[in-house]
């Protein structure tokens, strides 16, 4: 993976999280780490005779500073070696990740603000982006626990092949087993990536009738969910009621929401 790893920072709890999780992600993957901070112009914030982009001069310009030095003393705790980049960009936060995503190997986003769970995909930054974004999304939620399984849990049509590869990959680079939910054939890729992945250990637990449940439980003792964007039946982006949407609302653990090629 040559992309570098981009993480939205707000300043928020969650977004700071986030920076350690995407901080740790892209030292794994030998990236730099781009922080990326999304500054939306209001009426009231606009500074008389300064045109955007000029924050200079006012308050907010501190503010910006601030949230992105916190952000870099977070990511270099977490990550000492890692590259650090910072973009500062106009724009509504979810749109500016999206379009950031492009090219990168991973996108990372908290979900801890309000409505980032409970409101998913109705104006919040993290379901936008996991439902838009151009790369893998990973979603940082959830209190993980470090020796457990990731989790397959999407077999649509549209982006299988993507989503178990990614799954297999993380099972490998962080030397765990994977657990594969299933609830039709999937017998055909599962076999040909446990050739190519030899080292990852898999466990299939088919899943009768609708799996929202039983990946929600099965989350419990997981440090990664691995969704693909189309949840359990098609079309784009993140169907109402999708096993993806239920993963990303209710998951003990981050969530990875991956996209076609087409998306790419």
């Amino acid at each position: 993976m040559s992309g570098q790893v981009v993480v939205g920072v707000d300043g928020s709890t969650s977004s700071l999280v986030a920076v350690e999780v995407a901080a740790r992600e892209a030292d794994r993957r030998g990236v730099r780490l781009q922080l990326a901070h999304a500054f939306e112009w209001t009426f009231g914030s606009v500074p008389d005779g300064v045109p955007p982009w000029d924050p200079g001069g006012a308050d907010t310009s501190a503010s910006v500073s601030g949230t992105l030095t916190e952000a870099e003393r977070r990511a270099r705790r977490a990550a000492p070696h890692v590259v650090i980049t910072h973009e500062v960009l106009v724009g509504e936060p979810g749109a500016v990740l999206e379009t950031e995503s492009r090219g990168a190997s991973l996108t990372v986003v908290g979900s801890g603000r309000p409505g980032w769970s409970n409101g998913l995909l109705h104006g919040s930054v993290a379901g936008q982006v996991a439902a838009h974004g151009r790369c893998p999304v990973l979603v940082v939620r959830g209190r993980p626990d470090p020796t457990g399984p990731v989790l397959l849990a999407d077999e649509a049509a549209q982006t299988a092949r993507e989503t178990a590869e990614f799954a297999f990959a993380e099972a490998a680079a962080r030397g765990v087993e994977l657990v594969a939910l299933r609830k039709r054939g999937l017998a055909g890729t599962v076999s040909e990536l446990q050739r190519k992945y030899p080292e990852v250990t898999v466990h299939h637990r088919w899943v009768r009738g609708r799996p929202h449940r039983a990946v929600v439980e099965a989350s419990a003792d997981a440090q990664l969910v691995v969704v693909g964007a189309h949840g359990w039946g098609g079309g784009a982006g993140l169907l109402p009621g999708s096993v993806a949407q239920t993963a990303l609302r209710h998951a003990h653990c981050p969530v990875a929401v991956v996209h076609g090629r087409e998306r790419r």
